[in-house]
């Protein structure tokens, strides 16, 4: 298939509903958002309690829960069992006086917003795409965008799950310090997410504005004044021109949009990332006002962003070095081109979470989104993470890599502590599987 015929199939599915009901997943073989993955069993069930969760997690021995499904890799992949919380996604509380609400773990973004905003409060920041599952994102370490922005799971205060035992047990920032920070983003690898307690504000408007063509050498002089000029920046390139094709800026305090940026010019349209194709599906730019939860994501709550079929990959190097680990992906254009839609880049500020990407660790991101071709991106993806080594990235962890698990150990600190931790809860392992045992259990 050619780009501009991939181009076209995305577009034209980019209109459709956020997510097909449970009840179709199971009638064909299952496989993630994108298409790429096929679970490894047709053992699906599904929970609306705690109850019926614990009745589960006594019969069986190995069980995985599958949330959104927006992993590109095998994180929530099972041999034996799956389970799915969508029923479980209700508000549970809103603590207006904390600035706390408490919700269960089978909610998304998508569903939780629209709510915060109509009680007066909002969350500090989102990820691109709002369809996917509060309890999921946290899990993994999603983020959004803004170098004084945490990711995801920094909002959380306070987490309920359900043991290997059947055991309920509360976590909190407050009261459980180190064992909290462990758990927080847990891989799956803990228990059962049943409920979460996230951090809110009161409500705030922003605005959006987009740039297009910020030449590579206003990027390498100036990329922490482009970085800090709004509340959140992303810089979107495909490698090519000694440019990057486009700057989002999600302002939330005044912002003057000039008809420059550093070189870039003020769009006079709304964009997608991917410029040939429609904006349709994403958020309002131009600078029109709006709530936050329809601005901080690139997409449209209503929507899906495409029809899933690609690829993604994405590495967190430290801030201090987001020009050179850059650079040196930009050498590589030639080589990515044939294969890629479009990078972003984002900046997100550092963290205490054991298993974050950023924790203790200002970081920025380098996002690859690929044509779904495995068999290139495979070959591909090391030849990146070369470019990088010299500054040791941390891959997202629900996205592709081909770091050894050797390497991968070596980022995190915390590990030994969170293999404690995690069999603490889980000590046969029900909630391993092949994935976290082959790159964070398995010792040697």
């Amino acid at each position: 298939m050619t780009k501009r015929a991939f181009l076209n199939l995305v577009s034209a599915a980019a209109a459709s509903p956020v997510v097909a009901p449970l009840t179709a997943w199971a009638k064909e073989n299952l496989t993630n958002w994108a298409g790429n993955l096929t679970y490894s069993t047709d053992h699906l069930h599904e929970a609306a309690s705690v109850e019926q969760i614990r009745a589960l997690l006594r019969s069986q021995d190995k069980v995985k829960v599958l949330g959104t499904r927006h992993c590109f890799n095998s994180i929530a992949d099972s041999r034996y069992n799956l389970l799915s919380l969508k029923p479980m996604h209700e508000v549970v509380a809103l603590d207006a006086a904390a600035r706390a609400v408490t919700l269960d773990a089978g909610i998304t973004y998508g569903q939780l917003c629209p709510y915060l905003e109509s009680k007066g409060f909002a969350l500090h920041n989102l990820a691109s795409l709002p369809h996917i599952s509060i309890a999921g994102a946290c899990s993994t370490a999603t983020h959004g965008s803004g170098e004084k922005n945490g990711n995801l799971a920094t909002a959380v205060s306070a987490l309920e799950m359900v043991t290997a035992a059947g055991d309920v047990v509360k976590l909190t920032r407050k009261s459980d310090g180190e064992a909290f920070r462990g758990a927080v983003v847990g891989l799956g690898a803990l228990g059962v997410i049943t409920r979460v307690t996230l951090d809110i504000q009161p409500t705030y408007a922003m605005r959006q504005y987009v740039y297009e063509n910020l030449p590579l050498a206003q990027m390498k002089e100036h990329f922490d004044a482009i970085q800090s000029s709004a509340y959140s920046v992303s810089l979107f390139t495909d490698w090519q021109k000694q440019r990057l094709n486009e700057v989002w800026i999600k302002a939330r305090q005044p912002f003057t949009a000039n008809p420059e940026f550093f070189g870039a010019k003020l769009a006079t349209r709304n964009l997608h990332p991917i410029a040939e194709l429609s904006a349709e599906n994403c958020t309002e730019q131009m600078g029109a006002p709006g709530p936050w939860y329809e601005r901080l994501p690139h997409f449209r709550m209503g929507f899906t962003p495409s029809a899933g079929k690609e690829l993604q990959s994405e590495y967190f190097v430290p801030r201090r070095n987001a020009v050179d680990a850059i650079l040196a992906i930009e050498r590589l254009r030639d080589q990515m081109t044939p294969h890629l839609l479009i990078s972003e880049i984002r900046a997100i500020a550092a963290d205490d979470l054991w298993m974050s990407t950023c924790y203790r660790q200002p970081s920025i991101t380098i996002h690859f989104t690929f044509k779904q071709d495995w068999t290139a991106v495979r070959q591909l993806l090391p030849v990146i993470e070369r470019e990088l080594a010299p500054f040791q990235p941390r891959p997202h962890w629900g996205k592709l890599f081909t770091l050894s698990p050797g390497v991968l150990r070596s980022r995190y600190d915390k590990l030994e502590d969170f293999i404690r931790l995690a069999t603490k809860y889980d000590p046969k392992g029900k909630f391993r599987n092949d994935f976290l045992n082959a790159n964070l259990f398995a010792q040697g």
